[in-house]
């Protein structure tokens, strides 16, 4: 494999759009797609082969466990080879994994198929981000992050009711026969119109003591502890259990939760343009994009506790809500980007998806085991009390770092206030001596 070298070529803005930002952000939007899927195929994969909570939430949290386990080896690659190469090789491996998927017979070959299908899309969003910064400057990251987060979010919507219109003309594995073809084309298409970017054939594996380093510097463990678990639960609960929430608690018919879920998802492309705008919006006026997140997680984890409650009037409401509030979370790579040193950067971001893909993994198995511990009723449904406990465990979860964030900021605000007052006490001592 020859490593892409020499510097980028000079683009124009549309011709970044339509040659770099177009095709990384369509390996994006299938990715984002194939995770969420499942949200909308669970009763067919249930009927299929009679699984229970605990093997749905595993079958299709094992995406997650996958793509934590690529994150650092595609970091290195896209360091040493560049997007453009590496994006080609992990698509065509992605898309060996949807075609498995679609003629897997048994839990266990879904199961290996699906962690397949997250080896090779794992670096969807990386390989964006690497080949888009090379043109971007880092001031409009925010925004270009969001607007990228918003093209996932597209392809989280069209795996809700735009998948169902298919399912009445194939079957689910008819679907993911295309979807295969799709995913290999993708990879094609970035090696035929992206540019070569810059690439570092000498880029090394990074030591342990250079993880060490990002995990102890306070910028990376000030973000991670505030936004980590919300960015997880959102992640764990938005592509699969938010739409058994619909049709166990709210007792919807799949049809409205395939449109219900459209709504949530579509939701997504308008929180993640809202989070860029808004966090810039803040900055010009000197609030840290981490007071920002503060904010957005106190009202996501609000929204948990009215789904904790069952708040009955509007459990439409909520379901949208939930994707979009939880938008907010994507700000975290924005966080680490901007207030890490220059020299950690790549490793920190690397390091923060492994953790956010292990911890999505997590809630998404978890989630499943809590609701499991219950009996369903005649109907397959499971009883709103286990849906109650689980989501107050993940309320639990992520009720100490943002405590923590907001203990933290009020001795900081103590002693702007204190600097402010001394800053006017000496101007009207100076005004009183003249």
């Amino acid at each position: 494999m020859t490593p892409e070298t020499n510097e980028p070529p000079r683009l124009s803005g549309l011709a970044v759009f339509f040659y770099v930002f177009l095709p990384f952000a369509l390996g994006h939007f299938l990715s984002s797609m194939l995770r969420n899927v499942n949200a909308v195929l669970a009763p067919s994969l249930v009927h299929s082969l009679a699984l229970t909570p605990g093997e749905l939430g595993l079958l299709t949290s094992a995406f997650f466990f996958s793509f934590a386990l690529v994150q650092l080896p595609v970091g290195i690659a896209l360091d040493r080879f560049g997007p453009r190469i590496v994006q080609l090789v992990l698509m065509l491996l992605g898309s060996v994994g949807v075609l498995m998927f679609a003629r897997g017979q048994t839990f266990t070959h879904l199961l290996i198929a699906r962690a397949v299908m997250g080896f090779g899309l794992g670096g969807c969003f990386m390989s964006a981000v690497k080949a888009i910064s090379t043109w971007i400057a880092p001031k409009r990251l925010p925004s270009v992050h969001g607007y990228l987060i918003a093209i996932g979010g597209l392809g989280a919507a069209t795996a809700t009711m735009p998948v169902r219109l298919v399912l009445q003309y194939t079957d689910w594995r008819g679907l993911f026969a295309v979807l295969g073809g799709l995913t290999a084309c993708c990879g094609l298409l970035i090696v035929l119109l992206v540019p070569l970017c810059k690439g570092n054939a000498n880029a090394k594996a990074p030591t342990l003591q250079s993880i060490v380093d990002v995990y102890r510097h306070p910028a990376f463990r000030t973000t991670v502890s505030l936004v980590l678990v919300p960015h997880t639960v959102f992640f764990g609960i938005q592509g699969l259990w938010i739409g058994r929430w619909l049709a166990d608690v709210a007792r919807f018919p799949d049809s409205a939760v395939a449109y219900l879920l459209y709504l949530s998802m579509a939701a997504v492309i308008f929180g993640a343009i809202a989070v860029g705008m808004i966090t810039e919006w803040a900055g010009r006026r000197g609030l840290l994009p981490l007071d920002v997140a503060g904010i957005g997680v106190a009202l996501f984890v609000l929204v948990q506790v009215a789904l904790v409650v069952s708040y009955t009037p509007s459990l439409q409401l909520l379901s949208v809500l939930f994707t979009l509030v939880g938008t907010i979370t994507g700000i975290e790579y924005a966080i680490v980007a901007q207030t890490m040193p220059k020299e950690l950067t790549g490793r920190a971001a690397t390091c923060l998806n492994l953790l956010i893909f292990i911890g999505a993994f997590v809630v998404q198995a978890g989630f499943g085991q809590l609701v499991g511990l219950w009996h369903p009723d005649r109907f397959g449904h499971y009883p709103v009390l286990a849906y109650r406990v689980a989501f107050a465990a993940l309320v639990l979860l992520q009720l100490p770092g943002l405590v923590r964030h907001f203990l933290r900021r009020r001795p900081v605000q103590c002693q702007i206030a204190l600097l402010a007052n001394k800053e006017d006490y000496e101007i009207g001592s100076l005004r009183s001596s003249r």
